[in-house]
Parts: structure tokens; sequence; C-alpha cells
């Protein structure tokens, strides 16, 4: 993907607020891109266009080489569905479903196929992230850790090439993180692109190539 001279603008008139400022930005296959800064710095919004939930107010977002702004409503759902898994520091798992429940979900929404195929795929990637024998537990019963592993096995069900994380250990303990993010690694170096958003140094120091962003303006860290 690719941005160029990307910027977003809320508001109107006296009530305008920059939220990007002239965004270049280029991610490739099996990049682990980490995007830092501290809060109202810009990372989400940045984060929600690269994930095709919002618009860019100017410039040029290209995704595998489509102008992303050329798109109606259904036609970016679609690409969301297709391409990009999401992991968020919050988890968003239904209490009264099962793990592996909750992981099917990802093809309810995005009408995949029934029945046992879909049970099969989502036992596949909970076996994938180590939480097989928790399929049948409701999230209430799973430590931090879990529940994340739960939120990203959900995630990759799509099969996704980009996989977009929005803090994914914030809510987690040292040891909790360091395991969250070798499953990360694990996935990256089976060729899934990962974009992470962080304001943790030692969590950013795990990427391959880090971004800081501050006011809305974006800058590449030294290696």
């Amino acid at each position: 993907m690719e941005l160029l001279g990307v910027s977003r603008r809320y508001g109107s008139n006296s009530g305008q607020v920059d939220a990007l400022i002239a965004v270049d930005l280029r991610v490739s296959d099996g990049d682990w891109l980490a995007i830092v800064g501290p809060s109202g710095s810009g990372k989400s919004t940045l984060l929600n266009i690269v994930g095709c939930l919002d618009v860019q107010s100017s410039g040029i977002y290209l995704f595998r080489g489509i102008d992303v702004a050329t798109l109606g409503d259904r036609e970016r759902a679609g690409l969301r569905s297709r391409e990009i898994g999401f992991v968020f520091q919050s988890f968003h798992l239904l209490e009264y479903r099962t793990v592996i429940e909750n992981v099917m979900l990802s093809d309810v929404y995005r009408r995949a196929p029934l029945g046992l195929r879909r049970r099969a795929r989502a036992a596949a990637v909970l076996e994938q992230v180590g939480l097989a024998h928790r399929a049948d537990f409701r999230p209430g019963k799973l430590s931090g850790g879990e529940r994340q592993r739960v939120a990203i096995a959900r995630a990759l069900l799509g099969s996704p090439e980009l996989l977009l994380c929005d803090e994914p250990t914030g809510n987690l303990d040292s040891a909790t993180t360091h395991t969250i993010l070798d499953l990360i690694a694990e996935l990256n170096a089976d060729g899934v692109t990962v974009v992470m958003i962080t304001h943790e140094p030692d969590v950013a120091a795990r990427a391959g190539r880090r971004v800081h962003i501050t006011d809305g303006r974006l800058r590449e860290e030294d290696r």
C-alpha cells in the first residue's frame, strides 16, 4: 500500500482539526511496521484510513494499486473483508459465545461458507494461535493474553494479507505482551504484513520498521 500526501481534516470553518497532514508512507508485502506516537497524534486516524474505515480529505491512498477514494462504501467493505484483519486493544469478544463461535463470527460478517467448513476453519486458526484446547470455553474463563489470541484468530480466519493491530498489548502485562508479540512475529515470518500502532517503545522495537507521528505529521525512524 502507498499513501501520497494524505491529510485528514475534521469539522468545518473555525472548528477544523487537522488529524493528519501530508502523510507519505509505503508498506511492502511482508513488512512489520510500527506507528509510534502519543495519544491524539493521529495514529488511530492513520490506521482507520489504511484499514478502509475512513477516507482521507486529500491526497491518494493506493491499496495494491487501487485508489481507495474511488471506491463506494460497499466496495471498501469488500476490500476490508478480503484483504485486511483487525486486532484491537479491547478484544471485542462476545461473552455469551464460546471461543470458537467468536472466531466463526468473522465468517458470518463476511457471509463466508456455512456449517462444518466454517467451524473447521475456525478450529484451524485456533490451533495456529495455540488455543485449540480452549475452543469451547467462554471468554470470561480466559486470561487477557488468551483473549487477545482469540481476537487474533478471528482476524486470521479470512486469511488476510494485511493485519492491522491497534495497541494490541495495551491491556496486557509485560510477560503476556511478549507472548503476543512472539505470535505476531511468527505470523509476519509466515508472510502476513503487519501494521501496528503503539505508544510503547519496547513494543515498537519488535517491528522491522518504525515511523513516528506527532501532531499529524509522520517521519521514518532510523533503523
